[in-house]
């Protein structure tokens, strides 16, 4: 038993849908690209895995899992130029998470229209299924990124030693139900990197002790101290908060993190 593969419509359709991938993984990594960018990237992907299934390479699946790995990697550093591995394994996997549910979506459109066709689906209706999947996997991107912009918040804390303002971005965290279990006060939490910056503020009269539960953590206890103002910014406008606890923690904000704090959404509350 054996299987004819027509190399030049195996291309076509690999490239095809290295375009719908490259340009969804890049509205999810926030990366940008020119439309020569993009299809030399799409065409070097499709010929990467065009070798793949050429060269003789046992088991099959070992040659299709190797090519599509080197091809998407290939992809994003002429596309976005993404440099370092661990910049192109994360690209690579949003890419692979992107295929898995473009093909999903491809795949039940596909079935209806065999139902209605009477099993007869050519390589055009292959390349409109995947675009109506682009397309309905780009709405949802572009729902959940207004939804996460909208959670983003400007905040503004004077640091007596620096003797300035501290400008910084803040995540909305409707998840953040920390709070003080003395005064039953909201808590925020900062990541260790913005807490250096914001040493001068924590004076030991002020510290707090504040018990917290979270996944793979029984329970424990962050470090948190009082910052005597605090100013927040919105679609509303500036809210003005006072002994504002917040507590140090490192879980959940990574050190490249744009927002080094989490607030409590209970401070932006009447």
């Amino acid at each position: 038993m054996y299987y004819k593969l027509y190399i030049d419509s195996f291309f076509i359709l690999q490239m095809t849908g290295n375009l719908y991938l490259l340009s969804l993984a890049g509205k999810i990594l926030g990366c940008t690209a020119t439309h020569v960018r993009i299809w030399l990237g799409a065409a070097a992907g499709a010929s990467i895995a065009c070798m793949a299934v050429l060269v003789p390479v046992w088991p099959v699946w070992a040659g299709i899992l190797a090519g599509a790995v080197a091809g998407s990697m290939c992809m994003l550093r002429i596309t976005y130029r993404i440099h370092g591995g661990r910049n192109l394994i994360h690209g690579s996997l949003v890419m692979a998470g992107c295929g898995f549910f473009s093909g999903s979506i491809m795949i039940w459109i596909l079935n209806r229209l065999r139902t209605v066709l009477n099993g007869r689906i050519g390589m055009a209706l292959t390349i409109v299924s995947g675009y109506l999947a682009y397309r309905i996997i780009l709405r949802l991107i572009r729902v959940f990124g207004r939804k996460r912009e909208n959670c983003i918040r400007e905040v503004s804390v004077y640091v007596p030693k620096l003797q300035r303002n501290l400008h910084m971005q803040a995540f909305l965290d409707t998840g953040n139900h920390l709070t003080d279990p003395v005064s039953g006060a909201p808590v925020c939490v900062v990541s260790r990197k913005l807490a250096q910056e914001l040493q001068s503020c924590f004076k030991p009269e002020k510290y707090h002790a504040i018990p917290y539960r979270s996944v793979g953590t029984e329970s424990g206890i962050l470090h948190a101290w009082e910052l005597p103002e605090m100013m927040i910014g919105g679609q509303g406008g500036e809210v003005r908060k006072e002994h504002v606890i917040v507590a140090v923690c490192d879980a959940g904000i990574s050190k490249e993190s744009v927002c080094q704090m989490l607030l409590n959404p209970r401070l932006l509350e009447n």
